[in-house]
């Protein structure tokens, strides 16, 4: 199977049976994602078992894109710490945003998809919104222990 064969089989797997979906009971953390360029939005709930996600859940509106890359990132990032979950992203933004960057490695799994959304350069807000909002929502629970 070549990458435009995964690109399309994950995204539209993940876009109709979108994984982690539904919001979140007593999260920790929580951030929301708006693309104003197409609509999309997102919410992303987060659970810690202490430096590590528990438990993470999305909800929202968006294009196929949208849904997928979060369906794909929650079940990539839960279980991770947030050092690896911050490594994930800067690996995820670098195969989307980077034109020339090296076709990804077999170490990102079924997150390879991704990197067919590089040829739609309209569509990478729309992958990297989930990302973006997942980093906030680190960024909130970082602050709300060192406020404490």
């Amino acid at each position: 199977m070549d990458l435009k064969d995964l690109y399309r089989d994950v995204i539209l797997d993940h876009n109709r049976q979108p994984r982690n979906f539904g919001a979140l009971t007593d999260p920790d953390t929580h951030a929301e994602g708006h693309n104003p360029l197409c609509g999309d939005r997102l919410t992303v709930w987060l659970r810690f078992d202490g430096d590590r996600i528990a438990d993470i859940r999305f909800e929202g509106k968006g294009c196929a894109i949208s849904t997928a890359s979060a369906s794909l990132m929650t079940e990539a990032v839960k279980g991770k710490d947030k050092a690896a979950i911050r490594e994930l992203y800067d690996r995820i933004h670098a195969v989307l945003t980077q034109p020339d960057a090296a076709p990804p490695d077999a170490s990102l799994g079924k997150l390879a998809a991704l990197a067919g959304v590089r040829e739609f350069p309209a569509r990478v807000k729309c992958a990297t919104l989930c990302w973006h909002t997942l980093n906030a929502a680190l960024e909130r629970s970082a602050d709300a222990v060192s406020t404490e």
